[in-house]
């Protein structure tokens, strides 16, 4: 007869086992998804104009909808979904063509063995003027997956819209699927942090990444008190978290045409950089961060090198944008004032924008 205790602990021993293949299950089948740079064909059909002009609501209507994904041998795959208009800026329609959309998976039957296995949600960032922007946000993505594994990574999807309705057909584009920031979290062995904290709260050499990397691309459509286009993750909830950016379409790499500063900071365009960290006496902090992007520099410029989604100007006047970022980082007085702005108190290095108002 076996012992209560030896009993326990191998009721233990069995949960934990089982807690770990299930926690290696999310992490391969978001590999499934995301680890591939191919371009998946997927082709929304139903009620698609309908879903597409709800932008007025502060509460959308889910709209049901077929996901058609076409496999490698030409056929295609019904998945029924449900679909919903999201997001702030981009949904409004006198800013951007098409409003971003969230997937919501019906049947887990039905995605099995298809790269949306064991996804329930996921974003659909739609062009909001010209799909360009799109290739160019997706690449925003990649160069900040080679930074660290705490990032969203981002599937591009060549996507066609066939209307139930419609006479006319729209021609195919380009649209991004963004990872589900639960599994990021999971992805990395951490939890979301849903609280609001001052950035001063959260790991400092993850946070000083995130800054210089968010100077680096020209983007100050950011910030952690209001938890503006950033995400918390952590080892538990009371543990000091890690801030995770996304939202990358006003960075001025992207160069999209709708993207301008706010008011409040006082830039010339998005082309123009501002770090948006907090003020830093000892800059010695900043030699580990300002190393790695060093050190990825070649990753980084072979990313718009080899890409095959870019036209030659447009990766000319990319890899030119970085020049300046390298320029800056490798001059010690350059980034010192770069990195020193929020600093002085008479600069706008210190204004805290939630949406497009100062606090």
């Amino acid at each position: 007869m076996v012992p209560s205790i030896l009993r326990i602990k191998i009721a233990i021993f069995c949960f934990a086992f089982l807690a770990c293949v299930w926690c290696a299950k999310i992490v391969a089948q978001t590999e499934k998804l995301f680890d591939s740079d191919s371009i998946l064909h997927i082709t929304l059909k139903g009620n698609v104009k309908d879903l597409l002009n709800d932008r007025s609501s502060t509460t959308p209507k889910l709209f049901p909808i077929s996901l058609n994904l076409k496999n490698e041998d030409g056929t295609e795959l019904a998945m029924s979904v449900q679909m919903k208009t999201r997001g702030h800026f981009r949904r409004i329609k006198g800013n951007c063509t098409y409003p971003p959309l969230l997937i919501q998976f019906n049947d887990n039957h039905a995605v099995k063995n298809t790269p949306f296995e064991n996804q329930q949600k996921l974003k659909l960032v739609m062009p909001c003027r010209g799909d360009e922007y799109v290739v160019k946000e997706w690449m925003v993505y990649k160069l900040y997956n080679l930074v660290t594994p705490m990032s969203f990574k981002a599937r591009l999807v060549w996507l066609t819209l066939e209307d139930d309705k419609a006479k006319k057909t729209v021609e195919p584009f380009y649209a991004m699927i963004l990872e589900d920031e639960d599994q990021v979290a999971s992805r990395n062995l951490t939890v979301l942090v849903e609280k609001k904290i001052n950035p001063q709260q959260a790991q400092i050499n993850p946070f000083l990444t995130t800054a210089v990397f968010e100077y680096m691309i020209g983007n100050t459509d950011w910030g952690v008190q209001y938890l503006q286009n950033i995400k918390l993750i952590a080892k538990d909830t009371n543990a000091r978290p890690v801030i995770v950016p996304y939202d990358f379409d006003h960075a001025g790499i992207v160069n999209a045409p709708y993207a301008n500063p706010a008011p409040e900071l006082q830039l010339s365009s998005t082309k123009e950089r501002r770090y948006r960290g907090y003020c830093i006496q000892s800059l010695n902090q900043f030699d580990d961060v300002i190393s790695l992007f060093n050190t990825l520099k070649p990753k980084f410029y072979q990313l718009y090198s080899n890409s095959n989604l870019l036209d030659p100007k447009s990766i000319k006047s990319t890899l030119q944008f970085l020049d300046g970022f390298y320029t800056t980082i490798n001059n010690s007085k350059a980034w010192q004032k770069a990195f020193t702005y929020p600093c002085d108190k008479n600069g706008t290095g210190n204004i805290v924008i939630k949406g497009l108002r100062t606090d």
